[in-house]
């Protein structure tokens, strides 16, 4: 077994890191307080060549390997939640169905401006009165001729109403099967449709810099062309995607926990007490090495997962539970990391205070815990 990741992984973690730590740690705060997506970040991430990571240089990705995706996204999120989200949402959410799903024309006309981060493109799943369970989506696709007809709507959609964002992949029941179960699929909307409306959700508690949007689609007529591959395929392809979306998840978990570590730390060695720093008191060393000691388990679950994947193995229990354990570790991480700073853990002038509240999603978007554990438990034999 092998536990070290090669010289370009370490070069693009060193990268990423250093651009994080120049271009986002300064305006993070502040993007929080005025809920601001920033073009300006958003445009610097693409030039990094941190959209299409995985996708083949023929339409303009890197062509890096999961792993290295899940690094970047690691990095970014060990900084600030919301640019995580918004590079993991474009690449798994985004770009991935697309890439992974797509003919050759879908792939040639949305990629290449994809992979730039010149456009973004969300995935709609989620609707008001099915999140956990998709197979209660209300949103419809009926066949007009040479036209899909949607309507219905979805909610909490990443990267959606920015003024980059190109359309979505939204998933549609378009009949019944024999067995009373809806056959879904998945359809390509681009922005601009006639009948479809994305607006931007305001007052989060979490994630504020990044995009979230609800989708209205109201008679909203699209080529009968931007099926995503085979029709009653929809589920699946939402599956696939899911899993792959579960890794750059827990990449934002593994990232935060190791982001409020190392401002624990810091804090915990420079703050005084008693006559001594505060790291130096049991109570709080033991804070720091339970949140070391879990970061490092969590590293090696999630980057086993994504070497699974790119070994082309089955990974679904990998990445379920990766996603699961890290955005767990990081809730941990976090409430370590708001104890040592006492009360100003608690003031939005410290980071710790948006590392807290920006946890919270990661054990609801996804795929929540208690739907993750009852996957776990289904492919371990559990019932």
């Amino acid at each position: 077994m092998n536990f070290t990741i090669s010289m370009e992984q370490k070069i693009l973690r060193e990268s990423v890191r250093n651009f994080a730590e120049k271009e986002i740690r300064p305006m993070a705060r502040q993007l929080d307080e005025t809920e601001s997506f920033s073009y300006e970040i958003t445009k610097a991430m693409g030039e990094l060549g941190l959209f299409g990571i995985f996708v083949s240089e023929q339409y303009g990705g890197q062509e890096l390997d999961y792993l290295s995706y899940a690094i970047a996204v690691e990095e970014l999120a060990r900084v600030d939640a919301s640019q995580a989200a918004t590079v993991a949402a474009a690449n798994s959410l985004g770009v991935g169905p697309i890439y992974y799903f797509g003919n050759e024309e879908q792939k040639t006309k949305y990629l290449p401006k994809l992979c730039t981060g010149e456009m973004l493109w969300s995935f709609g799943l989620t609707e008001p009165d099915a999140g956990s369970d998709a197979g209660a989506c209300r949103t419809h696709a009926v066949l007009d001729g040479d036209s899909w007809v949607i309507n219905g709507s979805k909610i909490f959609i990443t990267n959606a109403s920015t003024d980059i964002s190109g359309g979505i992949t939204v998933m549609a029941t378009t009949a019944k099967r024999d067995d009373g179960r809806p056959e879904l699929s998945c359809f390509l909307v681009e922005s601009g449709t006639p009948g479809y409306t994305a607006q931007t959700m305001h007052n989060k508690m979490m994630w504020r810099a990044s995009n979230t949007s609800i989708l209205y689609f109201e008679d909203c007529r699209i080529p009968k062309k931007s099926l995503l591959g085979e029709r009653g395929k929809g589920f699946h392809q939402m599956l696939a995607t899911l899993d792959g979306g579960r890794l750059s998840i827990g990449a934002m978990g593994l990232g935060g926990a190791q982001g409020c570590y190392d401002l624990a730390r810091k804090y915990a060695k420079e703050r005084n007490q008693f006559g001594r720093p505060i790291s130096t008191f049991q109570a709080n060393a033991f804070k720091l090495a339970d949140m070391a000691m879990e970061i490092e388990c969590a590293r090696l679950l999630l980057y086993k997962a994504c070497c699974l994947k790119d070994q082309s193995q089955p990974f679904t229990k990998q990445a379920a539970m990766a996603k699961l354990y890290c955005s767990e570790v990081m809730g941990r991480a976090a409430n370590h990391a708001v104890q040592l700073h006492g009360g100003y853990g608690l003031m939005k002038e410290y980071d710790v205070e948006r590392f807290y509240r920006d946890q919270k999603l990661l054990e609801i978007g996804e795929g929540t815990s208690e739907i993750l554990r009852i996957v776990i438990a289904r492919l371990i034999g559990a019932y």
